[in-house]
């Protein structure tokens, strides 16, 4: 498939929340997060290099997951090209929607699974203070060393009962292309890795295996270097925060990693990727076999079970 790159990058998640103030404190005091802006029903988040007003728009709401996916196109006229595509598509489209604090009108859209979606152009810079303006005109914002303090958003994962047709929904409404997948035995797709860019992926679709729809698996952001990962599971030990697994490595993509839940139960990574990008236009999908991901992790404990059966929101317990 010829690149298609309308889509600059990945702009925001939006996360629900049941427990608003303590999720808060653990995206700003322990996750290390600084508040952009604040509204009657979301706080808009931003890591200290995220160059946009917020990345993270948590919403209080009455139950957990993801409330929609946002990329920012690569111009205006990129955006009408991917609206049109869209539109001439098979999938839901929800239309125009007015702006919030960090962005212009957005178009959007639902993935066969209910995720929705929105792309956007016109957007609100994140403007530092005096006491928030780095001493390096190219860093976005100061570095602040509050809690796991990470540098900026770096991808989410989306869970669905069939990867393949998500697979589709990607490659025909943002013209992403797949760097990594699983193949199983079955002939299925256990998982997709894409990306828009030269990124190793900024969004992932793996296979529902807890009895879920269009649930949310996690949300990652990127530091520097594998040190600030292992700093932040002291932080994450000495707040109480559920650590899940890691940290370790993953065979897929090679990132080291951290999962752990913040209070409502949302899934959040901290990650470090090293140095990898794909640089080559015409690279080849990774395809991983389902022997192959038995073996676990490339390296460290073998994935529990939670991971493959968690996601948000949690499924309602059926009585017997």
């Amino acid at each position: 498939m010829e690149p298609c790159f309308d889509i600059g990058h990945l702009g925001h998640v939006e996360v629900y929340t049941d427990k608003f103030e303590e999720s808060l404190d653990f995206f700003t005091r322990v996750y290390g997060l600084k508040l952009s802006g604040q509204d009657e029903t979301s706080a808009y988040l931003r890591a200290w290099d995220d160059y946009e007003f917020h990345t993270l728009k948590l919403t209080r709401h009455h139950t957990t997951g993801v409330g929609h996916i946002a990329y920012r196109a690569s111009s205006e006229a990129a955006l009408m090209r991917r609206v049109a595509a869209i539109e001439a598509s098979s999938y839901t489209v929800i239309g125009w929607v007015e702006g919030d604090l960090g962005h212009g009108r957005a178009f959007r859209f639902e993935d066969p699974f209910g995720h929705v979606f929105e792309i956007y152009w016109d957007t609100v810079r994140y403007t530092p203070d005096d006491r928030d303006r780095s001493a390096l005109k190219n860093n976005a914002s100061r570095y602040h060393g509050q809690g796991a303090s990470p540098r900026r958003i770096d991808h989410l994962n989306l869970l669905s009962s069939d990867v393949s047709v998500f697979r589709d929904f990607m490659q025909t409404c943002l013209g992403s292309r797949v760097t990594e997948q699983i193949r199983l035995d079955n002939g299925r797709l256990g998982g997709c890795w894409f990306t828009i860019n030269n990124k190793t992926y900024d969004l992932a679709c793996t296979e529902e295996h807890g009895g879920g729809h269009g649930r949310f698996h996690h949300v990652t952001y990127a530091c520097d270097q594998r040190e600030d990962i292992l700093r932040a599971a002291d932080i994450f030990l000495e707040n109480g925060v559920h650590i899940e697994t890691g940290p370790h490595k993953h065979a897929v993509q090679g990132t080291f990693f951290l999962y752990v839940w913040e209070p409502a139960g949302n899934r959040v990574e901290l990650a470090n990727s090293g140095a990898r990008l794909i640089l080559a236009p015409d690279w080849e999908t990774v395809t991983w076999t389902e022997t192959e991901r038995k073996r676990g992790q490339a390296w460290g404990l073998k994935t529990i079970e939670s991971f493959h059966t968690h996601g948000t929101p949690p499924v309602a317990k059926k009585e017997h």
